[in-house]
């Protein structure tokens, strides 16, 4: 991989997008973009409301937008010129469409993040903005949603297990995946920060 790149942090839910995502950015001095959190700023509601009120399909459409928009946005080289490298937390439905990992990878190292069910649950279990869990039981929710989605995550080559790790650990792993490695000296993090996604 050319470390000249974005880095797209996909994954199910839970995984670590945003945490690991905001780290990655300040270490790399790169903008850091969470596609959920951009899309709720042009929807002017949260994504709950969005699925409640539009519908998945729509907030798909957006989402699909806003990646062709970032995949379009010029990289900075290493010799130089204009651009700027981002990093970017996807929504745990990206993968739904291969356009969207197409476009990504394009212009970027995509790196699939995961984690066991239970550290899963454990990290969401208090969120109040999971519209895909809002009906029934949370756990048999990411058991189902994770099932269907897991050939999708499978089907990109670099892989991170957040399980277990420190925030640290787990940037360390993707600045060496995405040859970032000199960088990884440099890596400072505090473990005691805790956030809804964190590994």
């Amino acid at each position: 991989m050319h470390p000249s790149r974005n880095i797209i942090l996909v994954g199910f839910m839970g995984t670590g997008k945003t945490t690991i995502g905001r780290v990655l950015a300040d270490q790399l001095k790169c903008d850091f973009v969470d596609m959920d959190i951009e899309l709720e700023a042009r929807a002017g509601k949260p994504i709950p409301r969005i699925f409640a009120e539009d519908g998945e399909p729509v907030f798909r459409r957006m989402e699909r937008n806003l990646v062709v928009e970032l995949s379009r946005r010029p990289v900075r080289h290493s010799l130089g010129g204009g651009g700027s490298n981002l990093v970017i937390a996807a929504g745990g439905g990206i993968v739904l469409n291969p356009d969207n990992i197409r476009d990504f990878s394009a212009t970027g190292h995509v790196i699939c993040l995961k984690a066991a069910p239970d550290e899963i649950l454990r990290r969401v279990s208090g969120s109040s903005h999971r519209p895909l869990l809002e009906q029934g039981d949370k756990g048999e929710r990411i058991r189902k949603l994770r099932m269907a989605r897991q050939p999708f995550y499978d089907a990109i080559p670099a892989q991170v297990d957040t399980t277990g790790k420190t925030i640290n650990e787990v940037v360390v792993e993707v600045l060496k995946i995405s040859d970032y490695s000199h960088k990884v000296f440099s890596v400072r993090c505090s473990g005691s920060e805790k956030h809804d996604d964190e590994p």
